[in-house]
This record gives C-alpha cells, sequence and structure tokens, in this order.
C-alpha cells in the first residue's frame, strides 16, 4: 500500500535590514559612526523616517516629530534622506535573494520574505540560507541585516526581532505554538495599537488569552481579520510568499494621548503621518490619486473621508493642501478625537516629470 507522502515542512526566511536608512548613511560618512543619527527634517514639523541605534537608546524611533526626537537625544545629528541611494542598495540586496530562490516577497526597501523550501542552491538548511544571504548582503553592501526563519511568514517575522541587530533566529514548528502563547499581542506582527487596544478591552494580553477565543467570537469583534487572528493564535499561518504582491495602499495612524477638539492640533498630528507616507511612496517610486482620512472619536466610533484627483499627486505640498481640506469640514467635532490616519491609494509608478509641474486645484 502507498502511503500518502505529507507536503514538506515550509522553511521561510524574513530578511530586514538594521535601521537601514540610518546604516546607509553611516555608511557613506564616517563621521556618522557611533553617533546617534536620524534620517528626516528637524525642522518644527519634521519627523523621523529612520534610527540609528545609538539615537534608538535615547528613545528615538521612526514616525516621532523631530522635536521630540531632539528633545530625548539633545546630541541627535539630523540627516537628509537620500532616497535614490536607499533604492540602489535594496536592488542590489534584492539581486542577492533572487541567486537563492524567485519566491521573493519585499514588503519595503528594507525587508523582504523569502521561501526557500526548494531553493537554487540546493541548501537543504533554511539557517545556513539566511547565514549566506546575510553574509553576502555585508560583502556586497557593507551594511548589516537580520533574519527569522520559520515554517510560516508570520513566525518569521516575529522571529527577524529576536536577534537584531545583525543576528537570526529560528523558531520550528515543534516550539512556534508555545512560542505565540506567551507573547503580548501588541507584539505581534499585524496587531497595531488600536487592535491591541481593542483586544486589551476584551481580555486579551497574550496569545495563550487569543487562543481561548472562539473562531465565531473573533469574526463577530474584528471582522475579517478573525480568521487570521485564529490561526496565528495556534502558530498557523498559510498566506504564501507572493512575489507578485502588488502594494493596494499605503496608511499611518496614531492614536493621542489626549484627546483633540481643536483643528490646529489636529494638523500639527497629521503632519508626521503625512511625511511618513509621502515618503514611503518617495522612496519607492510611486505615487497616489486617492487620499483617505481616518477619524476615530472617543467613544471608538469613526468615520474616513477621501478625495480622488484626476492625476497623482505631485508634491508633499498637493497631499497636506487636500488632507487639510478633508480635516476642516469636521470642526468643531461632535465630541473628542482619539485618533487620526492618512492612508493613499490609487497608487501607481510615479512618473519623473520632465519640467516643474503647476499645483493641482481641487
Amino acid at each position: 500500500m502507498n502511503e500518502i507522502s505529507s507536503p514538506p515542512v515550509r522553511k521561510i526566511v524574513h530578511v530586514d535590514m538594521d535601521a537601514f536608512y540610518a546604516s546607509v548613511e553611516q555608511r557613506d560618512n564616517s563621521d556618522l559612526r557611533g553617533k546617534p543619527i536620524a534620517v528626516g527634517g528637524s525642522a518644527a514639523r519634521g519627523v523621523v523616517a529612520a534610527a540609528s541605534y545609538e539615537a534608538r537608546k535615547f528613545g528615538v524611533h521612526s514616525a516621532m516629530p523631530s522635536v521630540t526626537a531632539k528633545r530625548k537625544c539633545p546630541d541627535l545629528i539630523f540627516v537628509p534622506p537620500r532616497f535614490a541611494v536607499y533604492k540602489a542598495v535594496s536592488q542590489q540586496i534584492r539581486e542577492i535573494f533572487a541567486e537563492y530562490t524567485p519566491l521573493v516577497e519585499p514588503l519595503s526597501l528594507d525587508e523582504a520574505y523569502l521561501d526557500v523550501t526548494q531553493n537554487l542552491k540546493g541548501m537543504t538548511i533554511a539557517t545556513e540560507v539566511a547565514l549566506e544571504i546575510r553574509a553576502k548582503i555585508k560583502q556586497v553592501t557593507g551594511l548589516n541585516a537580520s533574519a527569522g526563519i520559520s515554517y510560516n511568514k508570520f513566525l518569521a517575522k516575529m522571529a527577524s526581532d529576536l536577534n537584531k541587530p545583525n543576528g537570526q533566529a529560528v523558531i520550528t514548528p515543534k516550539n512556534g505554538p508555545a512560542f505565540v502563547e506567551q507573547l503580548p499581542v501588541r507584539k505581534f506582527h499585524g496587531v497595531g495599537p488600536t487592535t491591541a487596544e481593542k483586544m486589551h478591552q476584551l481580555g486579551i494580553e497574550t496569545g495563550a488569552d487569543l487562543k481561548e477565543k472562539t473562531l465565531e467570537f473573533l469574526v463577530e469583534h474584528f471582522g475579517k481579520s478573525g480568521p487570521y487572528f485564529y490561526g496565528i493564535a495556534r502558530g498557523i499561518d498559510e498566506r504564501q510568499v507572493k512575489p507578485d504582491r502588488v502594494r493596494k495602499s499605503i496608511g499611518a495612524e496614531d492614536t493621542f494621548a489626549q484627546d483633540l477638539h481643536a483643528f490646529e492640533p489636529a494638523r500639527e498630528g497629521l503632519q508626521p503621518l503625512i511625511e511618513k507616507v509621502w515618503a514611503y511612496c518617495e522612496a519607492n517610486g510611486i505615487a497616489a490619486k486617492t487620499v483617505t482620512l481616518k477619524v476615530k472619536y472617543a467613544d471608538f466610533s469613526q468615520i474616513t473621508r477621501s478625495k480622488t484627483v484626476p492625476a497623482p499627486l505631485p508634491a508633499i505640498a498637493d497631499l497636506e493642501e487636500l488632507v487639510n481640506l478633508l480635516l476642516a469640514p469636521i470642526f468643531p467635532p461632535r465630541k473628542g478625537i482619539r485618533l487620526l490616519g492618512v492612508t493613499l491609494s490609487s497608487l501607481e509608478e510615479r512618473v519623473p516629470a520632465a519640467a516643474p509641474q503647476l499645483r493641482l486645484a481641487f
């Protein structure tokens, strides 16, 4: 009698560059090495795009307002971003990935999933594949990368954070479920601050708490994300590594320490989010025609307001202007605002302008 063979356990590697933008700047300028630096603008309304590990020791992190970062780290050095350079280095890294597997799913310029179950080098041990890739990245770019290795995307992503910087970790099928059970849900990839807070209100603090909830309960409270949460609570994630992954939108949001009631504080709170999504578009050579503003009130009710323009937004000033137009009509608000978010969609490849473009009229 022929036995039915089960499919091989998948071998997924998540590669994440260490403090990518900041590390490129320190690589290219020896005066910045070993010093706390932030890539971004130092102006009053600037935002940190990336922070070196020396700066992170002071609590400086990406998406933080520059004034806050400078207050936390008075010796912080601000470096203007060079997105063309970051994109070129990212391309070098992706060429290295392609030597090992065609199944590469980039998440951004500095991280990607690789399915190395059947790889081009014929290597059977995924940890050795990750070690070799990281060494090659170091050799070619002079930069450090960390990696996580596991049997699915969720756990590979979680593993890549365990031994940062310049390290790697493995989560095996045997210890995957136990690893998830002890992990606070706020540390789960895919669980943002808002969802973590909602889980907290439902008594869900850890993976073990999440595992106790039924699928019906999770669908009721989290909608289409319910089945995903049900699976990852058990160390199960069936998502495939998709090399043709196309990003449909890019967004950022922030929950404020105190509810907002006036237009100007709300506009100031949106500025770091605007700069973050614009920086992503700049770095990836994409542009957007649709802008969506998300507003969540103190009672957790929420609204969205969107605007689509005929041509892709050419400059961050146009995005700022459009966000202002979406924001203004909700004031005065019926109650305090606890969260604001900005999402860009209708994305397409950015076409360099041959001549200065006129501002769009909205």
